[in-house]
């Protein structure tokens, strides 16, 4: 057994980091350079974006041999280093030798976000890391260097107190609020941890974590050329297998959410539950469908109950499937079945007062098997999804 407690000031709760974020003179206001780091090198493992044209702190990470241990994070907002070639990965190389006469770096990674096509302004991240305390542990400032179009800070931590009387502790921080997709997001998350994790453990429960999370949720169906999760462990704490895995998918599913929650134009969150699916992979198919649909989305903006979008979509995904055992409901209110293709005036009215909160949930039961999946998805408005021809990262 095991208690999972909430606490405040994020990363701050985790033994054998520090952390600190200063405004280096990309953004007006507010922080936009930070680090994580550690004095002695720390396990990491990390989950990239699917995009083809992955950024320069991303390729620049994968030149490192496998399983390899590093002890310092470079953090910065208002450019994503990305589309920006060889020299993209050799500026990177540039500000580590210029790091390295303040501090011993081991294998220092890089991690961006903002507009992609611009290289970094070396000068002024040289110049913001005489502003740097690198013995400071202030959460916030790093939360909020990492910012773009975010309109919260997202930060969560846990205490995991275990049945022997030992505990660690696991927080982390992230960024992202739109160009989302299941496939990640546009995202940056670092979760830290003091648990004495073994290697194979983190890289199995993050990518089990992610896929249950971050690759459920849908804002406005691109995706990133920066998206970043990573775990980092100081090795320091008690460590439980089942203990652990519940606190990061905990940490994973909170953020995801958030991230709905946040997306730029959206001000819902709907849960879309496939179930009646032949198999899981159609089931997840239908649902990340539905979760990724601009016609489906401005209909939720538009609370239009008429559920026509919901069944084109299921059918155009490509899953198997018959309008004779199509069942549809948003939350408890029956829209759909064979029986019911019509909605009349009372069932009508009751899907649109659903369909009026911040966040329902849309069923859609197949009826061809036993598999079920959820994604999450949000609202948009027509004039969002037309206009949007985002460059962000």
């Amino acid at each position: 057994m095991f208690e999972i407690i909430s606490l405040k000031n994020g990363l701050e709760n985790v033994d054998g980091f520090f952390f600190d974020g200063v405004n280096s003179g990309f953004k007006k206001e507010g922080n936009d350079l930070g680090f994580i780091r550690s004095d002695e090198p720390f396990n990491i493992s990390a989950v990239f974006t699917t995009n083809k044209f992955a950024a320069a702190p991303i390729k620049h990470f994968k030149k490192y041999p496998p399983n390899f241990k590093s002890n310092f994070i470079l953090l910065n907002s208002k450019n994503a280093n990305a589309m920006t070639g060889e020299q993209g990965v050799a500026d990177i190389d540039e500000l580590f030798s210029s790091l390295a006469t303040k501090i011993k770096l081991v294998n220092p990674i890089m991690s961006s976000t903002g507009v992609i096509g611009y290289r970094l302004n070396k000068e002024k991240i040289i110049a913001g890391f005489d502003k740097f305390n690198f013995a400071c542990r202030n959460s916030n400032a790093v939360a909020t260097a990492i910012m773009t179009t975010d309109s919260f800070k997202k930060e969560l931590a846990f205490k995991v107190e275990l049945e022997d009387g030992k505990s660690f502790n696991i927080a982390a921080i992230c960024k992202g609020a739109g160009m989302i997709n299941p496939a990640l997001a546009t995202m940056l998350c670092y979760i830290l941890t003091d648990a004495k994790i073994p290697k194979d453990d983190a890289d199995e429960l993050l990518k089990e974590a992610v896929e249950q999370s971050f690759n459920t949720v849908s804002v406005d169906g691109d995706t990133s050329t920066n998206d970043t999760v990573m775990l980092l462990s100081s090795q320091k704490a008690a460590y439980e297998k089942t203990a652990f895995k519940t606190a990061l998918d905990m940490i994973t599913k909170q953020f995801a959410l958030m991230l709905v929650r946040d997306g730029e134009g959206s001000s819902k969150v709907v849960c879309f539950e496939v179930s009646g699916a032949k198999t899981q992979a159609q089931a997840k198919k239908a649902a990340k469908a539905l979760s990724n649909s601009p016609l489906v989305k401005t209909a939720i903006f538009g609370e239009d109950p008429n559920w026509g979008r919901i069944a084109s979509t299921i059918g155009a995904s490509g899953v198997e499937c018959f309008e004779e055992s199509l069942v549809i409901k948003y939350d408890d209110v029956l829209v759909y079945d064979k029986f019911n293709p019509e909605l009349d005036k009372e069932r009508e009215e009751k899907a649109h007062k659903i369909m009026q909160k911040d966040s329902f949930k849309i069923s859609c039961d197949l009826g061809m098997g036993s598999a079920k999946f959820s994604a999450y998805g949000c609202d948009l408005s027509y004039e969002y999804v037309k206009i949007n021809a985002d460059y962000r990262s």
